[in-house]
């Protein structure tokens, strides 16, 4: 290395110790006003819910419209939240329930959302999920709500039935699906373990590429792979659909990756709590609701967001599961229960449905 190299290389790196300096400073800085912003509030009988997913989503969408790059817009998101994070639990560590095991794809969903500073609590199904937030037993469930590519999941849609929790959030997530294994040729492969929704995703690769291996659908793609990591011989000739999550926790090769037959798989999850969110700006509001029985009353609903200038994003029906040839309406719109269009439409539907139960308003996912 010439002398030259040397000194400019120097001279760089003893700017950007200079600059970590600096941001240590800053960051503990920020934890500080963190802590006094709940000082102010518990002074003020105010301590509530620490979690404001508002404030959040303000916090990040403003830090993206000023950032200058060279850093993309989501490391810059990624940064932030887990700074927030781990100022968030100086005061009270969140506590999240998720579906487990450790190593799905509702744990990377918990972790992109509230950092690696919360608490993970993986649930064995989707009803532990909500039951652990409405126990008490933690702050915030997430929940898988619907696929690109396989549509709604359906336990989760029928728990929003009945409880009392609220939507304060929600997650999408790419959904990358690799084939795990310690083979090292797919001629091996005899067995695909992975949940149901996975091999669905693969259906057309796991067609053309291994046709005559059995497929086994098991309670997450975090148990395949570790159906297929078993060291006691048993995974001999085995191999798991599963994410990056799962690959890296049971220590599997990828024997293929991102082997999912539409290239934009994406799942959405729902952030749950005992609260919504305030306005941010940008929101969704959630609802179900169902139509009396008489001709044209479905059309008379959507007139309720039509009239208010309402944009609707979402329709989805559900059988009531008490009568035959009933259905249940889920519905997400564009805007806050609290902005002006959306309060009429809600107020209009009100007087029209024959059932209707908010869910909550959210802001939209910043990512």
């Amino acid at each position: 290395m010439t002398d030259d190299l040397s000194k400019a290389l120097a001279s760089v790196r003893a700017d950007i110790d200079r600059i970590d300096g600096e941001l240590l400073k800053l960051l503990n800085e920020r934890a500080r006003c963190a802590q006094k912003v709940g000082e102010i509030k518990a002074a003020h009988g105010e301590g509530g819910h620490i979690y404001r997913p508002e404030r959040e989503a303000q916090v990040l969408r403003r830090l993206q419209e000023a950032n200058p790059g060279p850093l993309p817009g989501e490391d810059i998101t990624f940064f932030f939240r887990e700074v927030m994070s781990a100022c968030l639990s100086l005061e009270q560590p969140l506590a999240i329930a998720f579906l487990g095991p450790l190593g799905t794809f509702s744990e990377s969903a918990a972790t992109r959302h509230f950092g690696h500073a919360a608490r993970l609590q993986p649930q064995s199904s989707i009803d532990d999920v909500f039951r652990e937030v409405e126990s008490g037993h933690a702050h915030y469930a997430v929940a898988p709500v619907e696929n690109s590519t396989e549509g709604a999941v359906g336990r989760t849609m029928d728990l929003l039935l009945g409880t009392p929790l609220k939507i304060c959030g929600e997650v999408v997530l790419r959904i990358h699906q690799n084939l795990l294994s310690r083979e090292t040729d797919l001629s091996a492969i005899r067995r695909v373990y992975s949940h149901a929704q996975s091999l669905a995703q693969c259906h057309e690769w796991l067609n053309r590429m291994l046709p005559a291996a059995q497929r086994i659908s098991v309670g997450s793609n975090a148990e395949a792979a570790r159906l297929a990591a078993d060291k006691e011989g048993t995974a001999a000739g085995a191999a798991a659909i599963a994410g990056a999550a799962a690959a890296a926790r049971y220590d599997l090769p990828k024997l293929a990756e991102n082997i999912e037959d539409e290239p934009n798989n994406t799942t959405r999850f729902l952030v749950l709590g005992p609260h919504d969110a305030g306005p941010s700006g940008r929101d969704k509001t959630s609802l179900i609701m169902s139509a009396p029985n008489r001709t044209g009353a479905l059309h008379e609903l959507l007139l309720s967001f039509s009239e208010a200038g309402v944009s609707m994003s979402r329709l989805e029906s559900r059988p009531t599961r008490n009568t035959l040839w009933e259905y249940l309406f889920y519905v997400d719109v564009e805007g806050h229960r609290e902005d002006a269009a959306v309060k009429r439409a809600l107020d209009e539907l009100g007087r029209r449905a024959a059932y209707l139960k908010i869910l909550g308003s959210y802001p939209v996912a910043v990512y």
